[in-house]
């Protein structure tokens, strides 16, 4: 059984993987908020080392080979820890792993061992060298100490050791300095790094304290949902606490008194059974109203709930129009279609925008015989053009199937380059008197609300 899972695991995200590969636009376009923001984080974070590899490379370009070349060593070795240090950082910040605590101490090292081997071809140059070269050897001299600096912050926890970090490094490019080349120059190197670890560490950790505060407003914003499906839950059970507190503590009142009634051998036991029978028949009927106001809720509290739960998710959600004076089956049926579309624009696509309305569409002088028709739209932003829903899964069959056994009708598709499109038509006949709704709080208080 697991090894079946892995290999079915593994085809999946084969076949995820090659997708995103021929559709890298409908793959970024999948992601949320936050994963697109970790996502350019990491992209950024990456570059840092080609950066430095490709800046080094094009300063060292002057410099005889013999000495460039142990420097191009070092730069190398030093590029490939920084790429393996900044996926395993970012990691880390993300909670997904250890801190790579070896792994940063050998970029450090690495990074003041390349800087001393610049300095070292630095002093073996010529007595009067070139200024090319003078600037080459510097320049990779700083790379190496900004660089170990301003990447090596990504895995330190507070802002006091990246201060320190910027400290040990622009006082190790001193020291380092001063013992090879005169006390000038070592003075200028060391400004030198002060500005550039100073710089790339304050980017670093701004760019990671971004990316901190995206993560806990995304957790923030699904704890919000959790909390609207967990108010909805203590609804229904308070509802059913309603309907079967006082109707059980009735039976059981009833029931001891028909027990003591039969020991006496008194006719009034069956009349008290018979009273037992009727309330929980009663309870039966109510209880099969409530799951039913719970499974067909109400097109007030659905398009309240609607707009709420995008919210929660941060999608904009503007509904328009009201379901005064619709029949109850037409609210029904509706109110299903609200929940699908809701579902499927939390599911599918990335929305920022969702659009809600409800329309009623008189007959017309002209049409004798044909009813009123009750017209909702759904519509939302963040598709991909290439996606089509026009057919549908099972979600959109099911309404399909639904709006059917009340003569309406459903179409889904695209509406534009990035949009979606979801409309359905009801028939109200014309002699039927709309029911005042689902009783209750909950339900008047969604109508107050949602008017």
């Amino acid at each position: 059984m697991t090894g079946t899972g892995d290999h079915e695991d593994a085809a999946t995200y084969g076949a995820t993987a090659q997708a995103a590969i021929r559709r890298p636009g409908r793959w970024w376009g999948r992601k949320g908020t936050a994963a697109k923001v970790e996502s350019y984080t990491r992209i950024s974070f990456h570059l840092f080392p080609v950066a430095q590899l490709v800046t080094a490379l094009l300063s060292l370009t002057p410099v005889p080979a013999r000495s460039a070349l142990p420097v191009a060593g070092a730069l190398l070795v030093h590029v490939v820890l920084g790429l393996r240090l900044t996926g395993q950082a970012l990691d880390w910040v993300a909670g997904r792993r250890a801190r790579p605590r070896r792994l940063l101490f050998a970029y450090m090292a690495c990074g003041f061992a390349g800087a001393a081997i610049a300095a070292l071809v630095l002093v073996k140059l010529p007595d009067d060298p070139p200024a090319t070269y003078y600037t080459a050897c510097v320049g990779t001299y700083v790379l190496f100490l900004a660089f170990s600096c301003g990447l090596g912050v990504l895995a330190l926890r507070t802002h006091r050791q990246s201060l320190v970090a910027v400290a040990v490094a622009t006082f190790g490019g001193w020291l380092l300095g001063s013992a090879l080349l005169p006390a000038p120059a070592a003075a200028a190197l060391a400004l030198s790094t002060l500005l550039s670890a100073g710089g790339l560490t304050l980017a670093s950790r701004f760019s990671i304290w971004l990316l901190q505060a995206v993560y806990e407003l995304d957790e923030a914003r699904h704890t919000r949902a959790r909390l609207a499906v967990a108010e909805e839950r203590l609804r229904f059970g308070r509802d059913l606490h309603d309907v079967l507190g006082r109707n059980l503590s009735v039976i059981a009142l009833k029931s001891e008194l028909a027990v003591q009634l039969a020991r006496r051998e008194r006719p009034e036991a069956v009349e008290q059974m018979a009273e037992v029978q009727r309330i929980a028949q009663e309870s039966q009927r109510e209880v099969r109203e409530v799951v039913r106001g719970y499974r067909e809720a109400d097109l007030y509290t659905e398009l309240l709930g609607a707009r709420g739960v995008l919210s929660a998710a941060g999608i904009t959600c503007t509904v328009t129009g009201t379901p005064t004076g619709l029949p109850r089956p037409v609210q029904a049926a509706l109110a299903w279609v609200v929940r699908e579309a809701v579902t499927n624009v939390l599911r599918h696509g990335n929305a920022a925008h969702c659009r809600i309305a409800l329309t009623v569409v008189p007959a017309g002088p002209r049409a004798e015989g044909r009813p009123a028709v009750a017209e909702l739209t759904v519509e939302n932003d963040g598709v991909p053009s290439a996606s089509d829903g026009s057919t549908g899964g099972h979600g959109l069959a099911g309404l399909r199937e639904r709006l059917a056994a009340e003569q309406g009708t459903l179409e889904a598709g695209p509406a534009g380059k990035s949009a979606f499109r979801l409309v359905a038509r009801v028939p109200v006949p014309a002699d039927e008197v709309a029911e005042s709704g689902v009783p209750g709080e909950t339900v008047e208080r969604a109508r107050q609300e949602l008017e």
